[in-house]
């Protein structure tokens, strides 16, 4: 007969805790008092600078709520089924501002974002992902999961209105004043998931460089599985087959995300030459491969979620105006923001709509993770909701209105997908975070400037 267990157990080794996925064995009503009856709602905010190609976004218009794949979205055609386009939403507080930098942060709050050059920093409002976190975040390990790939920015940009570069840095923000650093190493992202330090997480989102980062990843190489393997091996014995398949696949794939760690982070062969050159060797830190780190971020708030470390999670695929080489994608040779600013040139513009597709591709390999996981009779897509956009519809002009959003998932089983919510032209983001708050099963009445719940949500 399987052995009840309860939801909070942990497989636990020296200077290691490893979150379980739910299983059937956490269902049982003996346990009930302890445990979750059915997997939690997750939500994940993916934000990418530099917008998108504007006449080649919106889908045709249909009278049942239908849409076509237009060019911009055709890397999502085979999670078409998970997703719901959404329309006409904007926030009216970035109009008349710099291109970028305030929109940043007004993405997830609605705020009017103050000009200034860093010392009295105020982004006008708490972002939701943040509020999610205040309100259910002590349910789990983790309140939130804030990652990237781009360090923060210093200094101002003077020619572009006298905004910090902090605020182009960070979409998640606890207060007016105060962002909240992401973590751009994946090393030190799994490590938040899965290690026990004393001295707390050490985040490289500010400065990958400073010694902190490289001291914590030097720290211990020891794989967090063999750290928790005794205990996983006596879990195994107490529940069912079902749950023993389950725990071998989760298990499975943490050991592969840290594999792909390791082999990202080691020196490749190369050609040794006589004599000396000397260079300081890096030490572990970002992948070259630009896809790689992405890939790697995205697997990490899987597990993140999967495992019920945190609920809320945020994924910057880049700064604004990120100076991000995209040289790795055939025929582009340039920056994402150089290039965004195509002047209608079909040369640059041609680029700049090959890395907007790679970005989608990436969020498509997100959605397909996502769904692969079983949950009871629903898959881990099914119990979360991930939006993915922009803060300007246009990279060229950095229209405001109308913003390229997107939303997958169906928050519990309980919302439609394949289908487009088109709003009133004008509608408030915001409104839509005020029904995002209410389904994730926190009351609101308002949010930023919402003037109420997003019509068509339900």
């Amino acid at each position: 007969m399987p052995t009840p267990i309860s939801r909070r157990t942990l497989l636990k080794g020296t200077g290691a805790a490893l979150a379980l996925p739910w299983l059937e064995a956490m269902q049982r009503d003996s346990w009930a008092s302890e445990t979750l009856s059915e997997p939690p709602k997750r939500a994940a905010f993916l934000f990418v600078p530099n917008g998108v190609r504007s006449d080649q976004w919106n889908p045709p218009k249909t009278e049942d709520g239908s849409f076509e794949l237009t060019p911009m979205l055709q890397p999502l055609k085979d999670v078409k089924q998970e997703i719901t386009v959404l329309e006409n939403l904007w926030h009216r507080n970035t109009v008349g501002r710099n291109g970028h930098w305030p929109k940043v942060p007004a993405w997830l709050s609605g705020g009017f974002v103050e000009r200034t050059s860093g010392r009295d920093i105020n982004t006008g409002g708490i972002s939701i992902d943040q509020v999610l976190a205040s309100k259910i975040g002590d349910r789990t390990p983790l309140p939130s999961l804030e990652l990237g790939v781009d360090a923060a920015y210093t200094g101002v940009d003077n020619v572009g209105g006298g905004f910090t570069r902090i605020y182009g840095s960070h979409i998640a923000w606890r207060d007016p004043h105060t962002p909240v650093p992401k973590e751009i190493v994946p090393r030190l992202a799994f490590d938040r998931l899965f290690r026990t330090t004393t001295a707390g997480p050490v985040v490289s989102g500010f400065n990958p460089n400073q010694k902190a980062v490289a001291d914590s990843l030097a720290r211990d190489d020891a794989s967090v599985l063999d750290l928790v393997l005794q205990d996983a091996k006596s879990l195994r014995s107490k529940v069912g087959e079902s749950d023993r398949a389950k725990l071998d696949e989760y298990l499975e794939s943490v050991r592969s995300v840290e594999k792909r760690i390791e082999t990202a982070l080691k020196p490749q062969k190369r050609w040794i030459n006589d004599g000396r050159f000397d260079l300081p060797r890096p030490g572990p830190g970002i992948p070259n491969d630009h896809q790689e780190h992405v890939r790697l971020m995205l697997d990490i708030m899987v597990l993140a979620f999967w495992t019920d470390t945190t609920r809320i999670a945020t994924f910057m695929l880049g700064n604004a105006q990120t100076g991000r080489n995209f040289g790795f994608i055939d025929g582009v040779r340039g920056s994402f923001h150089g290039l965004s600013h195509h002047r209608n040139e079909e040369k640059e513009r041609a680029q700049y709509e090959k890395i907007v597709l790679w970005h989608l591709s990436q969020y498509a390999y997100l959605l397909d993770k996502m769904r692969g996981l079983s949950e009871g009779d629903r898959s881990l897509l099914d119990n979360s909701l991930v939006m993915y956009g922009s803060s300007i519809k246009d990279g060229n002009s950095h229209q405001e209105k109308d913003l390229p959003l997107l939303l997958a998932g169906k928050g519990g089983g309980t919302l439609k997908t394949n289908r487009r919510i088109t709003a009133p032209k004008e509608t408030p983001l915001c409104n839509m975070y005020v029904s995002l708050l209410r389904h994730m099963g926190v009351e609101a009445e308002s949010f930023g400037d919402s003037t109420g719940p997003l019509e068509g949500w339900s």
